[in-house]
């Protein structure tokens, strides 16, 4: 994408002026609706800082809009979300295994990210336009909770919300053999594997990584965690588990070969986080049909998922 930036000193004339309407008046192409749904995706700003759409302008101010000569668009995909959680602000999807969160080389439709668009249009214009609303990613492997913000507010706040790790994530994960302790802490970095360019590993020039697991139930063979990562680097759990010779079950990648279940028996199981209003909340969703049964044929017994709820309002 490519974008033509204006760059304004608000005049006399224009005092009090609805940031909006003063952007519609000095990008004659753009409606007040565009305007406002730029300003809303953080990409005007005034004095260095983004504002409001109702945000008034005084003489001096220094207004930049970055208007897309062109844009990246994603055809809306209409087939159906799982909402677990519906805010002004954000949405929480339980996503299925096998859907890939965004485009990216060899999957340039049918993503979750075109079907976002879909359900949510004002999304186009919050975040990077392939990868709209998104604030963090599960493997297309990978079943269960992803949060996506609606607004450009809502995705800063989110964004700082997992870069300060104030969002906290548990995941179930089923796994080859028993863990020799019931719960313990994995510290140790990953980086890109130094032969194979599509995997990561555990590597001394890797950058720090954090898991922590606890044995949730264990048959002869296998074993469920709960796992929390507490960092956020790429392909963390499986990579992690694998290291210490508890791969998961029915991993392609990091796994056995052939892979020993019909798909990745890893899922995202609940997400806390604080919303842009300053309300607490925890979202869980279960575990889909499919893994439930994989689970069953390794003897495994699922705890019961915790409800989606508010867990404190701001005060």
């Amino acid at each position: 994408m490519s974008a033509a930036s204006h760059r304004v000193v608000v005049p006399p004339s224009a005092t009090g002026r609805r940031l909006d309407r003063y952007v519609a008046d000095v990008a004659p192409a753009l409606s007040r609706s565009q305007a406002a749904r730029l300003i809303q995706s953080g990409r005007v700003l005034v004095n260095d800082q983004p504002r409001d759409p109702d945000f008034r302008v005084t003489p001096g101010d220094c207004v930049v809009v970055a208007v897309s000569e062109t844009r990246d668009t994603l055809a809306p995909d209409p087939r159906p979300l799982c909402r677990l959680l519906e805010t002004p602000d954000l949405v929480v999807i339980d996503k299925p295994c096998g859907l890939v969160m965004h485009p990216g080389a060899g999957d340039e439709q049918a993503t979750l990210a075109h079907r976002l668009v879909a359900h949510y249009p004002e999304l186009a214009h919050v975040g990077h336009p392939r990868r709209p609303g998104i604030v963090h990613r599960l493997d297309r492997e990978t079943s269960g909770v992803v949060l996506i913000a609606r607004t450009a507010t809502a995705y800063q706040a989110l964004q700082q919300a997992f870069e300060h790790r104030t969002v906290k994530k548990r995941y179930l994960a089923a796994v080859h053999g028993r863990p020799a302790v019931s719960a313990a802490e994995i510290d140790a970095p990953i980086g890109r594997h130094p032969t194979r360019r599509t995997h990561m590993a555990v590597t001394r020039s890797g950058r720090a990584a954090h898991t922590s697991y606890a044995v949730l139930a264990a048959s002869a063979a296998a074993a469920l965690l709960e796992v929390r990562p507490h960092t956020g680097r790429t392909h963390q759990i499986r990579v992690h588990l694998a290291s210490i010779g508890h791969p998961v079950l029915g991993d392609p990648r990091y796994g056995p070969q052939p892979p020993s279940a019909n798909r990745l028996l890893l899922h995202a199981w609940t997400l806390e986080f604080t919303d842009p209003a300053g309300d607490r909340w925890r979202v869980a969703a279960a575990p889909p049909a499919d893994m439930q049964r994989e689970l069953r044929e390794h003897s495994l017994e699922l705890p019961p998922t915790p409800t989606t709820t508010r867990l404190s309002t701001a005060s």
